[in-house]
């Protein structure tokens, strides 16, 4: 008897969950390292269903940012394989499994934290988006950031208040409003950090900076105000969340700053390895998120002057 019970604990479900959120664990490793940074921060309660969500986004998110094309996928191959991949992560959330890895572990933790169909299918209409709209205006503009960065904000946010719980349910009004701010602050730094990229390589425009620098200082105010917004809520965070939130708030406010006095041709932004650890620290000692930093605009021709000193090249 004992035996054969030990013989089922390594061939069972259980072994597959722990082996998918293995899966999960690689991609992350591999694809993101500034959130690898913050998560490190997240108690044990939560990480392994932050980065469960965070693989299937970036699963998605290669399917339609180069490497599917690399591979000699046509945009409508693109589209099927994307199509393909909700199918499955909504059938699995539906049946509790699935022969993909990566979806098998999204879908374990949306029925554990309570993520609905409400929250995985606009973010597959904002990745379809990508294979099918290259100019945005502020309509679709809203309608992508929500999609493709609030929503997944907003299933962290199920894994946060959820995560243990006998009787998962919806987030405080509070907390929602604040992860869908923070979670557009994220999407329109990397917009304005990947700008070229995203112009020159992939066709895309996401932020109408071809309107002149207010239309750019237009955006950063915006970021620093949905910045401000989502620190003001932190505090109502469960402890073991808090912290990594912070430290993520706080790297993004960064590279806020440094965006602000940034030279927009002269490549992205980084932020240095020095600062990072100190944010790090800072996040890790249980301080609240930092205020956005607002920096003078610089005067025409004069060289940009980074918030903290010189650059130094880092992986982030």
């Amino acid at each position: 008897m004992g035996r054969r019970r030990a013989s089922a604990e390594r061939t069972g479900l259980a072994l597959y969950d722990r082996t998918a959120e293995d899966a999960a664990r690689t991609v992350i490793g591999h694809y993101s390292t500034s959130f690898g940074f913050a998560s490190r921060l997240l108690g044990p309660r939560v990480r392994t269903h932050v980065r469960s969500i965070y693989a299937l986004v970036r699963v998605a998110d290669e399917i339609v940012d180069g490497p599917a094309r690399d591979a000699g996928l046509t945009a409508d191959e693109e589209s099927r394989e994307l199509d393909a991949l909700e199918e499955q992560t909504l059938e699995a959330m539906r049946t509790g499994f699935s022969a993909n890895l990566i979806v098998h572990a999204f879908a374990r933790t949306a029925r554990v934290c309570a993520i609905g169909d409400d929250l995985v299918r606009p973010f597959f209409a904002s990745m379809r988006a990508d294979i099918t709209v290259s100019a945005h205006d502020e309509r679709s503009h809203v309608a992508y950031v929500y999609g493709s960065a609030e929503v997944v904000g907003l299933m962290c946010l199920q894994a946060f208040v959820n995560a243990g719980s006998a009787a998962p349910g919806p987030a405080p009004t509070a907390l929602v409003a604040g992860a869908r701010r923070l979670g557009a602050a994220f999407q329109n730094v990397n917009f304005l950090r990947d700008h070229g990229q995203d112009t020159h390589d992939l066709g895309r425009d996401y932020l109408r900076l071809d309107e002149g620098p207010a239309r750019r200082i237009a955006v950063l105010d915006d970021i620093d105000a949905d910045l401000a917004a989502a620190a003001a809520v932190v505090p109502m965070l469960p402890r073991d969340s808090r912290r990594a939130v912070v430290c993520a708030h706080d790297l993004f406010a960064e590279l806020s700053a440094r965006l602000r006095v940034a030279d927009p041709e002269a490549g992205r932004v980084r932020v240095p390895d020095p600062v990072k650890a100190a944010l790090f620290a800072r996040a890790a000692a249980g301080m609240p998120p930092r205020a956005p930093r607002q920096h003078p605009h610089p005067a025409p021709g004069a060289p940009p002057t980074p918030p903290h000193g010189p650059d130094r090249e880092d992986p982030a």
